[in-house]
Formats: structure tokens, sequence, C-alpha cells
């Protein structure tokens, strides 16, 4: 593993462990040649996928960015990262166990808002409004009332 600090590639694990969740090892390493201390995450990763865009694009999937986009939506709310990291091992169990090594963005976009929805409501409307690409107030009212009426269902349960 190469030093992020100055790119020996000489390191020595000094710790390893299960995270949390047991989806990763976090190890702990020391660079042998600059003497700083830095962490590694190491995943499991069942197949090779491809994320296909709303375009045709194709692009190699990359769980940091389903990581980054709960982020935004979250931001300045009172939701942990432990619990966001969750979700997203969650939602790339979900695509990995598929079979599929090809994905439409949607799929996972439905799959981030879900996850959303379970996590923070105004998370979930600040993502959807990207998301659903609301152009107009009423896109939003239309939105809102679904959810409040998703709630009301919820409640009843």
């Amino acid at each position: 593993m190469r030093c992020p600090f100055c790119s020996n590639e000489e390191t020595a694990v000094k710790d390893s462990r299960p995270t949390e969740d047991n989806s990763a090892i976090r190890r702990r390493r020391h660079c042998l040649q600059c003497d700083n201390r830095f962490t590694t995450f190491e995943r499991v990763q069942l197949r090779e996928m491809t994320v296909v865009k709303a375009g045709g694009r194709r692009q190699p999937f990359d769980r940091d960015k389903i990581i980054k986009s709960m982020q935004v939506a979250l931001q300045k709310r009172p939701v942990d990262l432990e619990l966001i990291e969750k979700a997203a091992n969650g939602i790339v169990r979900q695509l990995e166990t598929q079979g599929e090594h090809e994905i439409l963005s949607g799929k996972i976009g439905e799959a981030v808002m879900k996850a959303l929805l379970d996590l923070d409501t105004v998370g979930y409307i600040r993502y959807a409004s990207v998301y659903k690409d609301f152009r107009e107030p009423d896109d939003f009212n239309d939105f809102l009332e679904d959810i409040k009426s998703h709630q009301v269902k919820r409640r009843k349960k």
C-alpha cells in the first residue's frame, strides 16, 4: 500500500479489525519511510459493475458517489455518517446480489431515495428535488402531498 503522504510503497499494518457492520476491514497502517499513520478500508467486491446513465453513457460503479450524494442531501441534518455508510452498504449489496453487470442509474437513484426516506424525510425531499428534476413549485407540492399520504399510511400500520 502506497503512503498517501510520501508515496513510499513500504508500509506496515499495525492493526486490523472489521467495521461495525462487518462490511469491510479497517486497517491502521504506518509508513516505514516518513513515519506517518493512516487508515485504509478493504471491502469485498462481488463483481465489477457498470452504471448506464440516462443518455446511454457508461461508467464504472463508484460506491463513494452514493455516499457523497446522500451526504449532500443530508447536509446539516441530524444523521450520523455511520448510518449513511450502513445505508450505502445495503444499497451496494442489493445491487451486487441482483447479478447484473450493468445497472441503470435510475435503479441506483431509486435505491438511494428509498434509503433516504428511511433516514430523514427532509434529506429525501432534497435528493428527490434534484433526482426528479423539479421545475415548478407545483412539482414540489405534488411530491409533498405524496409524502404526507405515505406517512399517514405508515402511521396506521
